[in-house]
């Protein structure tokens, strides 16, 4: 079968690999469709959980739909449309198929949409995330650091959690304006400290009530504690840089006072609940995603696919991954 082969840091290439049997409890899994995610960048340009190059095949894509070839499982059968919703440091869907436990599995309605239904796996980890939110976001100031997908899914789903105002730090156009088509009221064009002193503009000199940190580089999680007002809440979505120690401002975020949290482990959510939310409102219409996926590469050409998505030019955003 054809595969995503990490070679060494930074450089993934189409290799021939032998098709993976599946084990008692897990089902081997045709991909049909399969999208790049912001963490895969890091994980190959960086070695985050990855200790050893070569990679597996597949690794370390993790956001794919398939149908189910062979069962090993109670819960599924040949020819189910699945779902794929691996931890990310065993994911393998950038291949042909990969074998996957049943565990993170989602059963989908036959006729889903293949194309798009992809993104229901970053938009379940966004759903997952946003339930250590309060309940109602009415009458706050929310901001978001990056619109990539990642970035673009947190502003659909502040704005359902009612959030008075949602602010958008990008520093490219077309994703500053995808961000006002998913819920976006303000957006900031530049970074570093000329994005904290527009933000202070904005909040009268407070800062935001809640920062989402939807990039993952160490310059950006510093920065979310000079965006939060004293007393606010910190996301810290993106993956780390580095698996070593990262340097951060601890003294402001000392000052600050934020409350802080990161984000882990919605693939142990039981019943795998918010990549069914996610599916459901990407099925049912309530979010179009189509307008994110802005490439699609067959998987013989990987390496230019993850070129698109680390390059982020000619409109980039989110790259998929066909299999014809």
């Amino acid at each position: 079968m054809r595969a995503a082969v990490a070679v060494e840091r930074g450089v993934v290439r189409c290799d021939e690999v032998d098709i993976p049997r599946p084990d008692t409890g897990e089902v081997l899994v045709r991909t049909r469709a399969a999208s790049i995610c912001g963490s895969d960048l890091h994980m190959v340009n960086t070695g985050w959980a990855m200790h050893a190059f070569p990679a597996m095949a597949g690794h370390p894509g993790h956001e794919a739909v398939g149908e189910v070839i062979e069962s090993r499982s109670d819960h599924f059968n040949e020819g189910d449309i699945v779902l794929t919703t691996p931890h990310i440091w065993n994911s393998r869907c950038f291949a042909d198929f990969q074998a996957v436990d049943d565990a993170h599995v989602l059963k989908l309605d036959p006729d889903v949409d293949l194309d798009s239904i992809t993104l229901a796996q970053q938009l379940g980890t966004v759903i997952y995330a946003a339930k250590r939110l309060p309940a109602s976001l009415e009458g706050q100031t929310c901001l978001v650091v990056g619109q990539g997908s990642a970035g673009l899914f947190w502003d659909f789903i502040l704005s359902r959690l009612g959030a008075e105002k949602i602010i958008a730090i990008e520093p490219l156009k077309w994703r500053r304006e995808l961000g006002q088509r998913y819920g976006v009221d303000q957006t900031i064009n530049v970074t570093c400290d000329k994005a904290v002193e527009a933000v202070k503009d904005m909040t009268d000199g407070a800062g935001a009530d809640l920062v989402i940190e939807a990039v993952g580089s160490t310059p950006t999680l510093s920065q979310a504690f000079h965006l939060v007002r004293n007393e606010g809440q910190v996301v810290l979505f993106g993956l780390p840089e580095s698996e070593n120690p990262v340097p951060f401002d601890y003294s402001q975020m000392f000052k600050s006072r934020a409350n802080v949290f990161t984000v882990l482990g919605s693939q142990d959510e039981p019943n795998l609940t918010s990549y069914t939310q996610a599916e459901r409102l990407i099925s049912s219409g309530e979010i179009d995603v189509e307008p994110i996926i802005s490439h699609r590469v067959n998987i013989a050409e990987i390496d230019r696919a993850f070129s698109i998505a680390n390059e982020r030019n000619d409109g980039a955003v989110k790259v998929g991954i066909t299999f014809d």
